[in-house]
Formats: structure tokens, C-alpha cells, sequence
């Protein structure tokens, strides 16, 4: 099980001026993406960012959607936002999905040059989902959008 994560997270949440985040989020598992990306848009709109989101099929997906945009877009995102959810079943495919998103959200950041946030959540079980989106861990869609806020006035900091 998870702890309380980061407790200092919610406190000084940044509102960098006219902020874009993209959502990119999978189908799969959508009853429990849909309350991620609830999440991640109240923390976004209260902060007044402009949002967009791109629906992916699966986790595995959420990477190349984030690259093709990144490299095809005409107005770069300020951060991306990878929302998922991977349930464990009985098979390897579990590992080899999270190892893939994984994976591929860290070469994103070292060959972008703007945030994508790991907001997948990567679970034994769909109790673990609730108590990620609307139980005693809270949401981890509006910590991942909370996270986005720092990384894009941090980002912004290092470029002047």
C-alpha cells in the first residue's frame, strides 16, 4: 500500500500565467482515468491554465500520442499529463505495460524539452483505484496537475 505521499504538495501551488497542459489519457479503465482527469482539470482551471486532452487507447500508447504533439503541434505545451491506470491480472503483461509507460515517460523527459508527469497509476487491485481517486490517498490526478504547475515555473525559471 502506498503512504500519504507528499503532504507539503497541496501548500504554494503555483498559477504560472497563461499556462497550457496537455492531458493525454487512456480508454482502458476509464471509470477510474475519467476521475484522474477530473482531478487533474480542478487543480488546472483553478490555476487558469489552458487544457487540452487526447485520448489514447492504452497506457502503452500515452507516449507516442505525447511525442507526435509535442513534435506536430502549433502551440508547445507548457507540460503534458500522462493519465492511466494499469490493473495487475494474472500474467507478466502487467509488468511489461508498467515497464513500457515507465520507460517511456523518462525518455520523454530527457529528450523534450518541456515535463510530462507520471500520473499512471499502477495497481494490484481496483480498491487501490478508489482510494487513489476518491479515498484516503486522495486524488492523484490533481497531485499530478499539481506537480505539472511546479515543473512548468521551474521550467520557465531555467530558461531566463
Amino acid at each position: 500500500m502506498a503512504t500519504q505521499g507528499n503532504t507539503e504538495l497541496h501548500k504554494g501551488i503555483p498559477t504560472p500565467e497563461d499556462a497550457f497542459i496537455v492531458l493525454v489519457k487512456t480508454e482502458w479503465n476509464a471509470d477510474i482515468v475519467d476521475k484522474l482527469e477530473k482531478g487533474a482539470r480542478k487543480i488546472l482551471r483553478q490555476a487558469g491554465c489552458t487544457i487540452r486532452t487526447l485520448t489514447v487507447p492504452g497506457a502503452v500508447e500515452i507516449t507516442f500520442a505525447i511525442k507526435n504533439h509535442y513534435t506536430h503541434c502549433k502551440r508547445v505545451p507548457d507540460a503534458y499529463i500522462a493519465l492511466g491506470t494499469v490493473i495487475k491480472g494474472d500474467t507478466p503483461h502487467f509488468e511489461y505495460v508498467c515497464q513500457s509507460v515507465t520507460d517511456g515517460i523518462t525518455q520523454l523527459n530527457l529528450s523534450m524539452d518541456v515535463p510530462v508527469i507520471f500520473g499512471v497509476l499502477t495497481l494490484l487491485n481496483e480498491d487501490q483505484a478508489k482510494e487513489r481517486t476518491t479515498g484516503k490517498q486522495g486524488n492523484k490526478g490533481e497531485e499530478s496537475a499539481i506537480t505539472a504547475l511546479k515543473m512548468v515555473v521551474l521550467n520557465r525559471s531555467l530558461k531566463k
